[in-house]
């Protein structure tokens, strides 16, 4: 399986690396007032971005096991109530609003002989492993607060040590490469591997599981000594593969309220972190519900792992796609085109009867599989376009700020999701430990999976709407900072 999967994501590698050179003379053309190309210094060998994609699997496994498996965790295993696994996750969450601004703050001040970013990945990858494992113990109390209490500070470790190892691993993007495209490249890279890593969570959990219920508690444990070990172990093949550039160590280090200051005034940021926000909020909300909707809808709880099969095996060979039409267009259109394809399926999801049967239900799940490849690829390659823009106005470098903030808005995406749900599943009538659901709990679980992701799929295409960088604002954002780099000192 693992052989498999490494030739599989290697051929992938190939065909986005071929679209990419083939587009790449048509690019040159199309933005030569702007003298954009892609030079040998910003051009990646296709080892370095396995190396670096690598790592993102570990990110992808943990979150959306948390997204599709932690509340019915915390429902149908531990017992809690949807009011009491609302609160858990969301005390949990709640330090994110503080740690991750002043984590980036840190990690931009960074000077190492490894680099600014990297060593966060060698020191915190065992315990980053170590704080996802604690997540699915079950402890040997049986009070609601004591366990409320317990979840909500296992909660908070792991983010906090999510925070150590993704923001720094996210912040490289943009000092690896200053190209449009090859960032697109890398982007995509980083989401084959992504999308495999959610694949897994979605089709191997239930396989070492059974059944969620109490007496597979130990069980559920198990699967998350084992997610957690795999999870941590490809941060450090990307310490190994990769190596930041040091002229940006080299820059000024910025103070705290220079930092906020730059954040502030970039516009361009923070239309893309609106994009980000509202889309992974879409997501977290249809991974929430996905196996509830199979389960208590469609009655097809034990075809889960080949529906999620077609949503993730779709998103990874259409990947390609979404960087044709990104280079086509460019990153805003192409994702504007793949959000409203994946609302209309969405809505149609939400809608669809169960008579028509397993095979419509495989479709409608290939379907919104290219939607989710457009929403991986397109929403983290805007992000360090923008972040450029900043150097432009400041003469600094603060993505560890930035990607602290991307980060953060991440995890509010899903500090929303998952008690949104949990509070809107205990008003309907949702009954936790049960084999079955009043009419009012489905017709909940099908409003969220449908009408209510979309809108928040809705509120991202409005915010791409007035993003401000196109292809050719990029390339001469690019073109005033190099030549002020190579402009002699007063």
């Amino acid at each position: 399986m693992l052989q498999w999967i490494a030739v599989f994501t290697v051929n992938v590698a190939d065909s986005l690396e071929s679209h990419l050179r083939f587009s790449a003379g048509i690019q040159h053309v199309s933005c030569q007032g702007f003298h954009m190309s892609t030079t040998s210094k910003d051009r990646l060998s296709p080892l370095t971005k396995l190396a670096y994609g690598v790592g993102d699997i570990g990110f992808s496994l943990t979150d959306t096991t948390l997204g599709v498996l932690f509340l019915i965790f915390l429902l149908d295993v531990v017992g809690l109530d949807p009011a009491k696994a609302a609160l858990a996750i969301f005390i949990g969450k709640s330090w994110d609003y503080i740690n991750d601004p002043i984590f980036g703050y840190i990690a931009d001040r960074t000077r190492t002989r490894w680099g600014r970013r990297r060593p966060y990945l060698l020191f915190g990858f065992i315990p980053f492993g170590l704080a996802f494992a604690m997540m699915w113990y079950r402890p040997p109390f049986e009070g609601q607060w004591a366990l409320t209490a317990y979840y909500a500070f296992a909660y908070f470790v792991y983010d906090a040590m999510y925070t150590i190892v993704t923001m720094p691993y996210a912040a490289l993007t943009p000092e690896l490469t200053q190209d449009y495209d090859e960032r697109t490249s890398l982007t995509s890279y980083r989401m084959v591997f992504s999308l495999i890593g959610g694949l897994i969570a979605f089709v191997v959990p239930l396989m070492l599981i059974g059944t969620l219920e109490p007496g597979n508690a130990d069980r559920v444990m198990m699967m998350g000594v084992v997610f957690g070990t795999v999870s941590a172990l490809p941060l450090l093949l990307t310490f190994l593969g990769t190596r930041e550039k040091e002229e940006y160590a080299s820059l000024p280090q910025p103070g705290l309220k220079d930092q906020f200051r730059a954040v502030r005034g970039n516009r361009p940021f923070w239309f893309a972190a609106g994009i980000f926000l509202f889309t992974w909020t879409a997501v977290e909300i249809i991974q929430n519900m996905l196996l509830l909707f199979l389960k208590y809808r469609m009655k097809l709880e034990s075809e889960s792992d080949l529906v999620a099969g077609a949503v993730f095996i779709t998103a990874i060979f259409v990947l390609p796609f979404w960087v044709w039409v990104s280079m086509k267009t460019d990153k805003r259109q192409a994702y504007i085109y793949g959000m409203l394809f994946f609302i209309a399926i969405m809505v149609t999801m939400g809608f669809i009867n169960p008579s028509l049967g397993f095979s419509v239900v495989i479709a409608m799940a290939c379907f919104a599989g290219i939607g989710v490849s457009a929403v991986h690829v397109l929403t983290w390659a805007m992000i360090p376009d923008a972040v450029e823009v900043d150097e432009l106005e400041s003469g600094a470098r603060h993505e560890g700020m930035f990607y602290a903030l991307v980060t953060l808005f991440r995890k509010i995406a899903s500090s929303i999701a998952i008690p949104m749900t949990a509070l809107i599943l205990g008003w309907s009538g949702y009954v936790s430990n049960s084999t079955q659901q009043p009419e009012s709990a489905v017709w909940a679980i099908r409003m969220l999976i449908g009408p209510i992701a979309s809108l928040f799929l809705l509120a991202g295409t409005l915010f791409a709407r007035f993003y401000p960088l196109s292809r050719e604002a990029h390339a001469e954002t690019r073109n005033k900072i190099a030549a002020r780099r190579e402009a002699p000192a007063d």
